[in-house]
């Protein structure tokens, strides 16, 4: 089947590298909340119900992730090499984020060191959930038009809403510990298996893919047109528009399906591609419209190797954190409260030490990028 828009536009947009660019320096700066303070209010994830800044992020990168596709599926392969293609760099993502979460690999005991069990290492996460989202949309656009793909991502969202309904316990749906997405976790991985820090329930567990999948879907809809569309100002103009449907279409199903981003649920689906669409769509217009050149560079840096900087913003704290110092645990937990909270004590003291680690993983990304390093799954 073949899509019904006009031939691709060949060129790359600057603007699609900082969009995804600014998607990494915002994951990395609310992963890294400075110790000592809360954070504020709005650059933490919402406790379950609810929305905030930090909640749009995750979902930018899928998006993002759906952009690039369209641009890695312009010129059209045989159906082996994509598909040898596609498993391989969605089984080497999935790989790296679960040997991100198993890193150190050892743990202190009271005897010393011990090996951390594979027993006790999480299985599901966030590069898990990029990877099955990356081979099920990159196997959907493949032999999908267009149209159908608009279909595909309907029948997630509402199958994905009807399987909580129907399947968790009467009045528990959008339980944290009560919902058929934490039942199916717990059973076929096992509390061992599941994030620690939440009593059994896994943010990225295995059945918020299904949504999760649209996001990609979107990013990688939104692609086609910006290449295939005949006035870059009128496609502009028409992903504003939509993305202001897409917000205020998730904000009228949330009575009945909650936004909440550790759910996943399709109101919070739609209301996230609704905020990619209209950032994105005044991106391009400042930058591909406008001409805006001046500070694109910052962001393209991060743009161009994301999961290099990813990984290494999630590595190093967890290293540097294992070096013991005085009462404050690991090392950026003694930076953060004796050195940021002395300059700004409370919320902006976190902010800047994040901040200030933010920066140290876009040095990282800028020295790659001078020697044209980019890791590629």
């Amino acid at each position: 089947m073949t899509d019904t828009l006009a031939p691709a536009n060949p060129r790359r947009f600057t603007a699609l590298d900082v969009f995804r660019g600014l998607t990494v320096f915002l994951m990395i700066l609310v992963n890294t909340a400075g110790p000592g303070a809360p954070a504020y209010a709005t650059l933490v994830h919402a406790k379950w119900l609810g929305f905030t800044l930090a909640d749009a992020i995750f979902p930018s990168f899928l998006f993002a992730m759906g952009n690039a596709m369209s641009f890695a599926t312009r010129t059209r392969i045989d159906t082996a090499p994509y598909l040898t293609r596609l498993f391989k760099r969605g089984a080497i993502i999935f790989a790296l984020g679960f040997l991100m979460y198993w890193f150190p690999f050892v743990m202190r005991t009271d005897d010393g060191l011990a090996p951390i069990p594979f027993a006790l290492t999480r299985v599901p996460g966030v590069l898990q959930r990029l990877a099955l989202c990356y081979v099920a949309a990159g196997l959907l656009v493949r032999w999908l038009d267009v149209r159908a793909i608009v279909i595909a991502g309907i029948v997630l969202l509402f199958g994905y809403w009807a399987i909580l309904l129907v399947l968790s316990a009467p009045g528990m749906a959008y339980d944290k510990f009560g919902t058929i997405g934490t039942q199916l976790d717990l059973w076929l991985l096992g509390p061992g298996h599941l994030y620690k820090k939440d009593g059994g329930f896994d943010p990225e567990g295995l059945l918020g893919t299904l949504p999760a999948i649209v996001n990609v879907l979107a990013g990688y809809l939104v692609g086609l047109a910006v290449q295939r569309g005949a006035s870059l100002t009128r496609t502009v103009r028409m992903m504003a528009l939509y993305g202001v449907a897409f917000v205020l279409a998730g904000l009228a199903w949330s009575p009945w399906f909650p936004l909440a981003k550790k759910l996943w649920t399709s109101s919070y689906v739609l209301l996230t591609i609704g905020i990619d669409c209209i950032v994105l769509a005044g991106i391009i217009a400042l930058v591909e419209i406008a001409g805006v050149k001046r500070g694109t560079r910052f962001f393209t840096i991060l743009g161009r190797n994301p999961l290099a900087v990813y990984l290494f913003s999630e590595l190093f704290v967890t290293a540097i954190n294992l070096i013991p110092v005085g009462e404050d645990g690991g090392l950026y937990g003694w930076v953060g409260i004796e050195i940021f909270q002395r300059i700004a004590p409370g919320a902006f003291g976190s902010l800047l030490c994040a901040l200030a680690y933010t920066m140290l993983c876009w040095a990282v990304g800028w020295w790659m990028d001078r020697k044209g390093l980019i890791l590629k799954a």
